[in-house]
Order: C-alpha cells, then sequence, then structure tokens
C-alpha cells in the first residue's frame, strides 16, 4: 500500500528532478549559444524534455498518492503508468529529432564550425555532477518505493550522463584538433541511447496498464508465505496485477471447516499481515475456503 513516507519519497525525488533540470536547461542553453555544438543542442534538448515530463510526473506522483474513493475503489495508482507511458513517447520523439539533426550535420558538405569550446566544456561538467546526484537520489527512492514514475525520470537523467560526457569530448577534439565531425557522432549515440531506455520503460508501463502480473519473484514469495502459514491447508487461485508502484494480491487459501469463524478470520488477518510486511507496495485480498481432502489430485505416479 502506499504510505505517507512512500509519497514524501516520491515527491522528493520528483521536486529535486525539476530543480536539476530547470538548472540544466539555463546552463546548456547560455553553452549553446557560446559554442554552437550540436552535441551541447541534443543536451540541452534532452533537458528541456527532462523539464517538461518531470512536471508532468510531480502531477502523477501527486495523483496517485490520493487515497481510494467511491469512483476508484483500487485508489489511483495507475496514473504513474500514464505517465511513464507518455515519458517514453516524448523521449521517443526527442531521440529521433536529435538523431536527425545530427545526421543532416554529419552528411553537410559545409562543416559546422564550433567556438568556445572551454566555456561549454566547464558547463557539461558541472551538468555531469548536477545530474549524478540526482540519479543516485532518484535510484534509491525507485528502490525504496517501486515507483516506475521515478524510475522513468531517472532513465532520462541517467540517459544525460554520457551525451554529456560525449559532448565535452566532441568539444575537446574540436578545440584540439578541429574535429568537428565528433560532436555529430556523439548526438546519434546519445539518441540511440534514449530511444532504447524510452522503450523499455514505455514496455513496462503498458504491461502495468495491461494489467500484466507480478514479478515472478513476487509471486513464489507471496506463494512461499502462504504455503507456510500456520492454519492454512493449502491454496490456490493467487492472482496478481501491477498498477503504478502498487501491486495488486488475491489468493484463495484453503482452512480447516471444523474451526470458528474468528479462528479462520485471524489465520487470514495474520497471514495478510505477513504479506503486507514482505511487500508493502502490496494491496492483499484473502479469500477463505474450507479445505476438501477429496478435492485434492492426488500427485503423478513417477515414471520410469
Amino acid at each position: 500500500m502506499t504510505t505517507p513516507a512512500t509519497t514524501r519519497m516520491n515527491l522528493s525525488a520528483g521536486l529535486a528532478s525539476v530543480t536539476v533540470a530547470g538548472l540544466l536547461v539555463a546552463l546548456k542553453l547560455w553553452a549553446l549559444g557560446e559554442t554552437g555544438a550540436l552535441s551541447v543542442a541534443a543536451s540541452l534538448a534532452d533537458s528541456a524534455m527532462d523539464l517538461m515530463v518531470s512536471l508532468g510526473a510531480m502531477a502523477a506522483i501527486l495523483y496517485a498518492a490520493k487515497p481510494a474513493d467511491e469512483d476508484h475503489a483500487f485508489g489511483h495508482s495507475s496514473a504513474e503508468d500514464l505517465a511513464a507511458l507518455g515519458q517514453s513517447v516524448f523521449i521517443l520523439v526527442s531521440a529521433c529529432v536529435i538523431a536527425a539533426a545530427a545526421a543532416t550535420r554529419l552528411w553537410d558538405p559545409q562543416p559546422a564550425t564550433l567556438a568556445a569550446e572551454g566555456s561549454g566544456m566547464a558547463v557539461m561538467a558541472l551538468s555531469i555532477l548536477l545530474t549524478l546526484g540526482l540519479v543516485l537520489w532518484q535510484g534509491r527512492v525507485a528502490r525504496r518505493t517501486g515507483s516506475k514514475v521515478v524510475a522513468a525520470d531517472r532513465l532520462h537523467y541517467l540517459g544525460d550522463l554520457l551525451p554529456n560526457i560525449g559532448a565535452i569530448a566532441s568539444l575537446w577534439a574540436s578545440k584540439a584538433f578541429g574535429l568537428v565531425a565528433v560532436d555529430a557522432v556523439v548526438a546519434i549515440g546519445a539518441a540511440a541511447m534514449l530511444a532504447i531506455g524510452a522503450i523499455r520503460i514505455g514496455k513496462g508501463a503498458w504491461d502495468s496498464l495491461m494489467d500484466r502480473s507480478a514479478d515472478a519473484a513476487i509471486v513464489t514469495g507471496i506463494g512461499d508465505i502462504a504455503r507456510d502459514w500456520p492454519g492454512v491447508r493449502g491454496f490456490h487461485d493467487l492472482k496478481t496485477r501491477t498498477a503504478g508502484s502498487r501491486v495488486f494480491v488475491n489468493i484463495h487459501i484453503e482452512l480447516d471447516g471444523d474451526q470458528s469463524l474468528r479462528e479462520a478470520h485471524d489465520i487470514g488477518a495474520g497471514l495478510r499481515r505477513a504479506i503486507l510486511a514482505a511487500y508493502p507496495q502490496a494491496d492483499v485480498i484473502v479469500h477463505k475456503d474450507v479445505y476438501h481432502e477429496a478435492d485434492r489430485t492426488p500427485p503423478a505416479a513417477p515414471t520410469a
């Protein structure tokens, strides 16, 4: 389930993302004006896109944190998947635009000229430090909360690191050796990396919107807890689905039909608490059925 602590962590990551993106856009806009480097322009376009989608991610995190209501009995966490899917589309479009511009410059018979490479390298180095600090914090938050929005936002900035390093390399190559073409090659590489990451994030968000089952390790872990829980004679119809950072779990447990309703309730409630302790992001519903030995199909005899 979504807790206030989880929401605060997600919001802290979102606020840090918006702040860093704003600073990077301002720095890279100045650097582009000074250098005219396409690799800097590619990095600027990516940061501007990051700022836009980070603002959208903040809105999605706030909306997903709303408690369940009469119209949304299972909460609003699917907003995270919608935001992540939208982010992936924006990143993919951005990557295509950057690659097209880089290819045009690469094949242009009149090579472009760069300027103020030293200033550009200083700005890109500062961008790397800011981005590195952000992705480290976002990675910690994503691991703690399981938020797809934070994970997708982290991908944007993680994707910035290599292009920023590449931009420094291209500016240095231009200044030291006059190799202006390196700038376009770096931009194409950055675009390819962004496209691959966007497809991966988009697939994960799409799977969640299509009610894909939770990760196999989570399903196995829940089954192990139920199988060993005192009073549970067996279980069946363990079904899961994901929505945003939440995992919805439905499980039918088989209990002794001669015990009291209170005893049966205590067993089910205890199992639910155990599953929530192991998987805090889960929303668990436990159904109680009467155990019938005759309903059990004996295991098949081993074949020689």
